[in-house]
């Protein structure tokens, strides 16, 4: 039997590697939104604490001094997650593009892979025929021997 070889063969690792190229960089993105969401949830714990503090501070007796620094922390925290959500949704927005990129080409691939599996079929289905083509010129061959050795393949020339 001949060697199955895919002429576009190259092109399929091509495609292969972008995949495992694509998928990387997916779990990296995803990754860095993991992160920035951590930094989010640390910044919202810690405002929560300087409003514990805030609410803390008021029922005992009251340091204007402390109370406004409090309140400038709040402040300045409610500026670092405005900022920090601004950077999860970034991170999203990546996660999503490398998403859409690694299903693009992963349908790329998935078509090459079956026009690899159609071109083996054909080669299988060739195969075949050569084979059978083969087993009729041997049996044709075999059958015109054993005539000849029993003289009836000979003609009378009378």
């Amino acid at each position: 039997m001949a060697k199955f070889r895919y002429r576009m063969q190259n092109v399929l690792n091509i495609k292969l590697s972008m995949e495992r190229q694509a998928k990387q960089q997916y779990a990296e993105a995803n990754a860095r939104l993991r992160e920035e969401e951590g930094k989010l949830n640390v910044l919202l714990r810690r405002k929560y604490e300087y409003e514990q503090t805030a609410r803390e501070l008021l029922k005992d007796s009251l340091n204007v001094r402390d109370i406004s620094q409090n309140n400038e922390a709040i402040k300045r925290m409610d500026g670092f997650i405005t900022e920090q959500r601004r950077v999860v949704q970034l991170a999203v927005r990546e996660v999503e593009k490398a998403r859409l990129k690694m299903t693009e080409v992963m349908q790329e691939r998935k078509t090459h892979e079956r026009l690899r599996e159609k071109a083996f079929d054909e080669f299988l289905l060739e195969e075949k025929q050569h084979e059978g083509k083969e087993i009729d010129e041997l049996v044709s061959y075999t059958y015109g021997q054993r005539l000849r050795e029993t003289g009836h393949g000979e003609s009378t020339g009378t």
